[in-house]
């Protein structure tokens, strides 16, 4: 891309660098939460899920900056960061008061849905340390200037959390800026976590504080409209192939609010049961769109972390120079693989997402 000044691998420890909240996954496999009597555990996380993937599936050099009550559980989450690969030298532990009063470690109850039964997810994230993160807590003059860091990904979830969490990501993104970092950003609006601290307003408010030193922005329509206050006629919550041109206008908008914004990237999904979607994505970059194959019909097992495994193939194909046009399809790929199993996280491995990107079908390899 032309317009964007990406550091040289040589020059920094990281390649990228994810700032957010990584919460213990409780998963009830086939069943349900509520009539559950085990559950699978998994680590998982907006921002963390992308440093993830990049490391574990593309071989990028990662790490993420959050924070964890110093407790068994938050052992047990560092444990799940390090066979993920992410290096994990830049969390904060926080003294646990052995009851969590003052400060826990996030879960999340997530079950999968099936057919006419969505995905559902209860997040159990009031008091944790990382909500607790605060301007000054990270020295970002030593992490961007000293150690190095190319790529910088956060986003809305994080910013969410808290007053002290939205004001850290903006110094997060600013102290980037100031060092030639680029800054990618997933809106990522969640109803349920703005709901009591002021709504789509504060939302607003915060998120377009934030858009000003972004360069790669990443969001569905419902995100640009409730979290950036922009909207376009013609949109609705499910994007259908006929609507992809009012998403353009969206773009188009969004550029104009935000001249900043070097990149765009989305996801394209219309989902027809819990189960079955389309799929795709398109990204805008350098005045130009481009669109991802289309995936018809994909058999979703977990959909949870789709946008995120999205997220991290564009950012790969970006940070190795393929150009916009490859790296949607590296997204689109990555994304749809990610949901064909269980967990937030993707297991899948470049030689796959290759393989779908070249059309590659479901014959067992032997």
């Amino acid at each position: 891309m032309k317009t964007l000044k990406i550091k040289s691998k040589e020059s920094c420890q990281y390649d990228q660098l994810s700032l957010g909240e990584v919460m213990l996954r409780l998963d009830p496999g086939d069943g349900r939460i509520k009539t559950a009597r085990s559950f699978q555990a998994w680590e998982g996380g907006g921002e963390y899920n992308v440093a993830r993937g990049l490391r574990r599936c593309f071989g990028l050099r990662t790490a993420v900056v959050t924070a964890f009550a110093d407790n068994e559980i938050g052992r047990l989450i560092e444990d799940f960061i390090f066979q993920g690969g992410v290096d994990a030298s830049l969390v904060k532990w926080v003294p646990y008061d052995g009851v969590g009063r003052s400060v826990r470690n996030g879960l999340n109850f997530t079950e999968r849905g099936f057919g006419i039964r969505g995905a559902v997810g209860v997040p159990d994230r009031g008091l944790t340390a990382a909500s607790q993160l605060k301007c000054g807590d990270v020295d970002w003059d030593h992490v961007f200037g000293k150690l190095g860091v190319r790529w910088l990904h956060t986003g809305g979830i994080f910013a969410a959390l808290s007053e002290s969490a939205a004001a850290f990501t903006e110094e997060a993104v600013q102290a980037a800026q100031k060092h030639g970092v680029i800054v990618s950003y997933d809106l990522n609006y969640r109803p349920s976590l703005w709901k009591s601290i002021g709504g789509k307003a504060k939302a607003q408010e915060v998120n377009r504080r934030i858009a000003k030193n972004v360069d790669v922005m990443i969001g569905n329509e419902e995100d640009f409209t409730a979290s950036l206050g922009l909207e376009v006629e013609g949109l609705d919550e499910n994007i259908s192939h006929i609507e992809v041109d009012s998403f353009k206008k969206m773009i188009r908008k969004a550029v104009e609010a935000f001249p900043n914004f070097k990149a765009i990237g989305t996801t394209l999904r219309v989902v027809k049961s819990a189960t079955v979607n389309d799929w795709g994505a398109i990204c805008w970059a350098d005045g130009e769109f481009y669109e991802s194959r289309q995936y018809q019909n994909l058999e979703i097992y977990d959909r949870v972390g789709g946008g995120d495994s999205f997220a991290s193939g564009l950012i790969y194909g970006l940070l190795a120079g393929h150009g916009p046009a490859k790296a949607v399809e590296y997204g689109a790929a990555h994304g749809a693989l990610a949901m064909t199993t269980p967990g937030d996280t993707s297991m899948a491995s470049m030689q796959e997402v290759e393989k779908v990107m070249g059309g590659g079908g479901a014959r067992v390899v032997r």
